[in-house]
């Protein structure tokens, strides 16, 4: 069998082509993705060992017995917990590889990587459980306490960490993401490209496009057209893509889709389809194959039922715990508030809630107490695009003021809000009347949720958004929310916080 010339393909038998790219230019593109694997598999190796060794000497101390089964004869040792930690490391280590924690396509961005995690923890240690059940083993149950939960807990906080390596590395270099071709027509392209380009922490850097037509079709303005339809293989090879994505246009049919993944068959290259589905989270899809179709199902938005009501019960518990732990801080910003400027402490204001209910909003005041009469005056420095009033360097703020901004530590008294449940920990930033009625029907459907303390427009830039990228954030979390991603969001605050990135 003969190799084609770099750059063609070669074809031996009917719907079947093959890549004189796929040894080495497809191994040079993923390499970045093994050597991303290994570090993964060591570092998760270090925290699984660290977290059963920490459970051995919380339990035993320096000295351990010997694990014991339970028979006709009485107990009967039948090993050390030596052993048992290797066999526990080993098979943890085996169940992550098999519950595909390393996965190229979950590593780096979105949840479903730790609930992977999650997932394969739970089926080593429930199997661990029913085997010393069943077999009638003895296992220190305090090694298993602590084990389980600390070894989860370090995977977690590993992979989180390692997350953000990864982003970093992301920021500063393409070296670390996957090289995409986009094949579509040219404006499909360029709001695909427009998507990648708003979270580069994706990792997906396209390198160019397949536009019908090729060179003579209505090119992309965002990236350079390296091929038609009908050289995708060869526009592959010039540009060393790993990952084509092919977007929802005309010219690009069944057929050609079809056809395209025959070609690419065995090349190590990852076939995505972005239909014209934009703003819906994953979770809401999903595929039935009917007569060798695959239809996409698309859930309805989910505002009542008992995933919301987890949300209502968790918000409150939280928002109690935050009040009471919190009382000693919240007079310490009250009094510094009051030593440094005239006025109350608190600061009121109506906002529009759910199903556009009006409702008191609390807030440690960070303004001079004559804030709304100067704001007219202001009006013409407005730095916002949209309905907000946006300024960097506002005159009215205190000097107090600007440290509590910084850190949003004004927006804690919202937790009575939430107790109230005028307001959740996360959803769509609170409006103002006089926003509310500037809203059309798109924009109001913010106010199908509670608003919230925080939200994606909190960890996604704060202040710094333009007034369509804060619509469209919110938008896609009342689309899209879930107890899950609430919780992510949460812990994505706490960053945005500590950086004070967007607070003004």
């Amino acid at each position: 069998m003969t190799v084609a010339p770099q750059g063609t393909a070669r074809t031996d038998a009917p719907g079947r082509a093959e890549l004189s790219i796929t040894s080495h230019d497809t191994a040079r593109a993923t390499k970045w993705l093994r050597r991303l694997g290994r570090r993964l598999f060591v570092l998760d190796f270090l925290l699984v060992a660290v977290a059963i060794a920490v459970a051995l000497v919380a339990r035993f101390g320096s000295g351990a017995p010997r694990v014991q089964v339970t028979g006709a004869l009485g107990r009967v040792p039948v090993t050390s917990y030596a052993a048992l930690a290797i066999a526990l490391i080993v098979g943890w280590l085996a169940m992550l590889y098999s519950g595909r924690t390393y996965d190229a396509r979950v590593i780096g961005i979105g949840a479903d990587e730790y609930k992977r995690i999650v997932r394969s923890s739970l089926w080593l240690w429930g199997g661990v459980a029913i085997i010393c059940y069943v077999g009638r083993i003895e296992i220190a149950r305090v090694f298993f306490a602590i084990a389980f939960p600390l070894g989860t807990l370090l995977l977690l906080a590993g992979r989180w960490a390692a997350r953000k390596v990864l982003h970093h590395a992301r920021s500063r270099s393409q070296d670390w993401s996957h090289r995409v071709l986009v094949i579509g027509g040219g404006q499909e392209v360029d709001e695909l490209v427009t998507e990648f380009d708003r979270e580069p922490y994706a990792g997906l850097h396209v390198v160019g496009a397949c536009i019908p037509g090729g060179l003579d079709g209505i090119a992309p303005h965002s990236v350079p057209v390296v091929g038609s339809l009908t050289s995708v293989l060869q526009a592959v090879a010039s540009t060393g893509a790993d990952t084509v994505a092919v977007t929802a246009s005309r010219g690009v049919t069944s057929g050609v889709l079809k056809r395209l993944g025959w070609e690419l068959e065995g090349a190590g290259v990852d076939i995505v389809v972005a239909p014209a589905l934009t703003d819906v989270a994953g979770p809401r899809v999903h595929v039935r194959p009917v007569s060798g179709l695959s239809l996409l199902y698309v859930e309805q938005p989910e505002f009542r039922g008992l995933s919301w009501a987890i949300k209502e019960v968790f918000d409150r518990c939280v928002a109690a715990l935050g009040l009471l732990f919190g009382l000693s801080l919240f007079g310490l910003f009250a009094f510094l508030i009051k030593i440094t400027s005239s006025g109350p402490v608190i600061f009121r204001q109506d906002r529009v809630g759910r199903d556009g209910n009006v409702f008191t909003v609390y807030k440690f005041r960070t303004m001079v107490c004559d804030a709304e009469e100067k704001l007219d005056d202001l009006r013409l420095q407005n730095e916002s695009d949209g309905a907000l009033f946006k300024l960097r360097q506002d005159p009215r703020v205190t000097t107090v003021g600007r440290w509590l901004r910084r850190f949003s530590v004004d927006e804690l008294p919202q937790l009575v809000n939430v107790l109230l449940g005028e307001m959740s920990l996360v959803g769509p930033r609170p409006a103002l009347p006089v926003e509310a009625e500037q809203y059309g029907h798109t924009v109001a459907r913010r106010l199908l949720v509670k608003p919230g303390i925080t939200g994606l427009w909190q960890v996604s830039g704060r202040s710094d958004l333009s007034w369509e990228d804060s619509v469209r954030l919110d938008l896609y979390y009342v689309e899209n929310w879930s107890f899950t991603s609430d919780i992510q969001i949460l812990w994505k605050t706490v960053y945005a916080v500590a950086t004070s990135r967007g607070a003004y």
